[in-house]
């Protein structure tokens, strides 16, 4: 049995991809569920999306996608983002994933099984524009256009599709905005050699929301859907725009674990490995089986902050391997197997996975990713 459980809101979910859907108009949402689901866990969250509607799913491998299309009961599209192992490209080819493109050896061998087996290979093809990461550039379209035209028998041309490089930060607006002009005229290259895509994608939740004019056909939601704003700015910027105060977002997101113990310790005694918490009084403490191997940031040693009993405590001395130390000297009839909220909410209090990443100094991506699988993931109200 598990020392901790995650639970995952369908509510919460429900509440943020009607918001999205109202941003977007009539924009298709592909739900990005890289990471595990940004360590939610991929089959409960598809689960929960498949019931908001949600018909499209983006994933970084061909790993992922196996994984993906076994969870499916909608018949949801799935699209690979990044990894393509070359023994998984006929299974890729035969179940009609979709799959980005941005060298000629992935092209090449996508359009050669394609061939061998006399089926379409989905493709969308992956523009550098200035992130300088994956994606065709410049240099390379006449002879992309001829491969293209050469091989129509043999693929579906889905999307044509490129990646801001920080459209989370306003920092970044100039280079966001030549992105977006590089693609445009990319795409009137496409249109003029006759070689239409289905849809154009290009926007990120922050580009989604920043920049409204790069939603097009598809937009690519990853970090949005699951209560989260890809940055400060980023929220800052829709509350000013729509003059509002609050979120309307939620996490869907809880943590917790169990008092498996409870310990007294004379003042002037040390508490765990060390000596960087030393007792000022008598104390109580409790002991909860969590640790830095269970996602627990070490670092949140004599800082982070959990919720026992309707009160905020502190986590004090080392964070163990297995277990954390909290002080519930101020807290009446606690108990072991008494709730113990890493993140999420008890009572009027809460630990938001934004205040949890400050402390452990964190991005939210990273800290929600590093949530070991093993911990069960439990669909609620």
């Amino acid at each position: 049995m598990s020392t901790s459980v995650i639970e995952l809101s369908k509510t919460a979910l429900h509440k943020n991809i009607s918001f999205l859907k109202q941003q977007l108009n009539t924009t298709r949402i592909s739900s990005v569920v890289k990471a595990n689901a940004y360590g939610h866990g991929a089959k409960e969250f598809i689960m929960m999306a498949q019931g908001c509607g949600v018909d499209h799913f983006s994933v970084f491998s061909s790993e992922e996608a196996r994984k993906v299309k076994s969870y499916l009961n909608n018949g949801a599209d799935i699209m690979i983002m990044g990894w393509v192992n070359d023994n998984d490209i006929q299974w890729i080819i035969e179940n009609e994933i979709e799959v980005l493109v941005f060298d000629f050896d992935r092209l090449q061998k996508l359009l050669d099984v394609a061939k061998r087996i006399d089926c379409k290979v989905k493709l969308h093809i992956d523009l550098e524009t200035g992130m300088n990461r994956t994606g065709f550039e410049q240099k390379d379209i006449d002879k992309l256009f001829k491969i293209l035209k050469r091989n129509k028998k043999h693929y579906e041309f889905e999307g044509l599709c490129t990646h801001f490089a920080g459209a989370e930060s306003i920092a970044n607006y100039k280079r966001i905005k030549d992105q977006i002009g590089a693609f445009d005229c990319l795409y009137q290259c496409f249109i003029k050699s006759e070689l239409k895509p289905k849809i154009r994608h290009v926007a990120c939740s922050a580009a989604a929301l920043s920049y409204p004019e790069t939603q097009f056909d598809m937009v690519r939601i990853g970090i949005l859907q699951y209560g989260f704003w890809p940055s400060k700015e980023t929220l800052i910027y829709f509350l000013s725009k729509k003059q509002i105060q609050d979120s309307p977002l939620q996490e869907i997101l809880s943590w917790k674990s169990k008092v498996m113990s409870i310990k007294n310790v004379a003042k002037g005694e040390f508490v765990s490995y060390g000596t960087s918490y030393l007792a000022q009084k008598d104390m109580k403490i409790a002991i909860v089986p969590v640790g830095y191997s269970q996602g627990y940031a070490r670092n949140l040693s004599n800082q982070g902050r959990v919720l026992i009993k309707g009160h905020r405590v502190g986590v004090i001395g080392m964070v163990n391997m297995n277990m954390l130390i909290a002080d519930v000297t101020t807290v009446k009839s606690v108990k072991i197997g008494d709730e113990v909220v890493l993140i999420g909410k008890q009572g009027d209090l809460s630990i938001p996975v934004a205040s949890f990443s400050e402390f452990s100094d964190q991005l939210n991506y990273e800290l929600l990713t590093r949530l070991p699988a093993e911990i069960p993931r439990v669909i609620i109200k």
